[in-house]
């Protein structure tokens, strides 16, 4: 969805630059509260060499003058307008966008930065997130920051899933109904100028075809490129949890995640949970619950 809505014509968007919230944390004691009293906070040297410096900021693809132009501002919301206004500019485009999934969870904080901001929030079968998942995650990336995913990844998955998704309709749902809109995966894949056509129509743009043929001229052949690196067209059935996902690992995951899938409208297909899985179930579930790292 990231490459398609950055084919638009009128939009550039930042694949997983996750950098927003990050200076606020590390830089500035208390900004919970800070940007409860007032919204924002005031920029500082220490807050523009913090993101100058964070490793994922450097895919905004910024030079030094454009971040210095931006750091003219004197709050840091003016800071990261000025930033993604740089950004917007460069690729020759009147509006900017980011992608980073775990922002998810920090909706309040954008919100609170960003009031006319608006937000997509896609949402996918979360049996065949943890295929995903489990495949890519690691070295403390999405689930596998969690030290139970080395042993339970399915589990850690369905637990992160929960999370992540819960957390994003929770507060989106306390958004006004014309910043918050939600896509289904799978309406993307199945449809995908219907689906887009409802995400321009939220986002007050036009349609534009070039949104669907996003990957034309940058298909790669390799044998070994990933669906990503390969910059395949919609694709239906890159995971497949009804072939793909062993017996005891849907098990897993439903036992976790059962009542969100229901909610969402996905069916549960898993025999009832063997014992044994019941016991490891429930020990990953105290652990969730008792665990301080998530933030």
């Amino acid at each position: 969805m990231q490459r398609m809505l950055d084919a638009h014509p009128m939009m550039a968007v930042a694949n997983d630059t996750s950098f927003i919230h990050k200076p606020l944390k590390c830089c500035v004691p208390d900004f919970k509260q800070a940007m409860r009293r007032t919204g924002d906070v005031p920029l500082t040297p220490e807050i523009v060499a913090f993101t100058r410096n964070y490793k994922r900021f450097q895919r905004l693809g910024l030079k030094d003058e454009q971040i210095d132009r931006a750091a003219k501002a004197s709050t840091y919301r003016g800071f990261v307008t000025g930033l993604y206004d740089e950004f917007a500019k460069m690729h020759g485009k009147p509006i900017a966008g980011e992608k980073t999934p775990d922002f998810v969870r920090r909706i309040p904080l954008l919100h609170q930065l960003y009031p006319q901001s608006k937000f997509v929030h896609i949402i996918r079968d979360g049996r065949d997130v943890a295929l995903s998942s489990v495949e890519w995650a690691g070295k403390g990336i999405g689930p596998s920051k969690f030290e139970l995913f080395a042993k339970y990844p399915v589990a850690t998955t369905a637990m992160w899933w929960c999370w992540q998704v819960a957390s994003g309709r929770k507060d989106g749902a306390q958004l006004p109904k014309d910043l918050y809109h939600e896509v289904r995966y799978e309406s993307l894949c199945d449809e995908p100028e219907v689906t887009l056509r409802g995400i321009t129509d939220f986002l007050g743009v036009p349609y534009d075809s070039k949104m669907a043929r996003y990957h034309e001229g940058k298909e790669s052949y390799e044998p070994s490129a990933s669906a990503k690196s390969a910059w395949l067209p919609v694709t239906k059935g890159l995971r497949d949890w009804q072939a793909q996902m062993s017996a005891r690992d849907l098990q897993v995951f439903e036992a976790l995640a059962g009542d969100l899938l229901d909610s969402l409208g996905y069916a549960r297909a898993a025999a009832p949970a063997s014992a044994d899985v019941a016991a490891d179930v429930e020990h990953c579930r105290r652990w969730w619950h008792s665990s301080e790292a998530r933030d």
